[in-house]
């Protein structure tokens, strides 16, 4: 009876499939396009990220951005610069790829519990971004051997203005695209 009931229950709706589905071809899009700045390019990643995050919730979104990550290390060029394999994943930069994962939830879950609540949603995509940096980071200075405070000053000062513009954005946005397109209940 128990199994039954668990075979009856669908984990998404054809509808979030298809949103998902978009959010990851979305991603795949706009990732790659970005500006060498140093050893992390400029991207759109994160932004992608947030907005998927209000339009989809905390565990569409972050699925949805996992999608877009396994497409990347199959290979196909969807990181930044057009890159994709386990090369980049496993490289110095990867640890942000990686770290998106944490930020997506992080920051997923400020937006769905605090949906109208701007600052309280701005404190969740700054905290998950801070996640992501700490994953980075780390990974970069594993990687190359560099310390932290050089690796800090190469691979997150030069990216805390957009992605504070990235953040205002979503925050402007987010919410907006959500109710007109009446995809999350708020």
């Amino acid at each position: 009876m128990k199994e039954q009931r668990m075979q009856n229950q669908k984990l998404f709706t054809l509808p979030e499939m298809i949103m998902m589905a978009l959010f990851a071809a979305i991603t795949c899009i706009l990732a790659p396009l970005s500006i060498p700045i140093g050893p992390v390019p400029i991207s759109f990643t994160n932004l992608v990220i947030y907005l998927s995050l209000y339009l989809l919730g905390w565990k569409e979104g972050t699925i949805t951005y996992c999608v877009y990550l396994l497409i990347g290390f199959m290979g196909l060029p969807v990181f930044s610069g057009f890159t994709g394999g386990i090369g980049k994943l496993a490289g110095p930069t990867g640890g942000y790829l990686i770290g998106f994962i944490p930020m997506s939830i992080i920051s997923g879950i400020f937006i769905e519990k605090f949906r109208k609540k701007k600052f309280l949603c701005a404190a969740g995509m700054v905290l998950g971004t801070a996640a992501a940096y700490v994953f980075g980071t780390a990974w970069f200075c594993y990687s190359t051997g560099t310390g932290v405070v050089p690796a800090l000053n190469l691979c997150v000062v030069p990216f805390l203005p957009g992605d504070i513009i990235k953040i205002a954005f979503a925050l402007l946005m987010g919410q907006t695209l959500s109710d007109r397109l009446n995809l999350k209940k708020r």
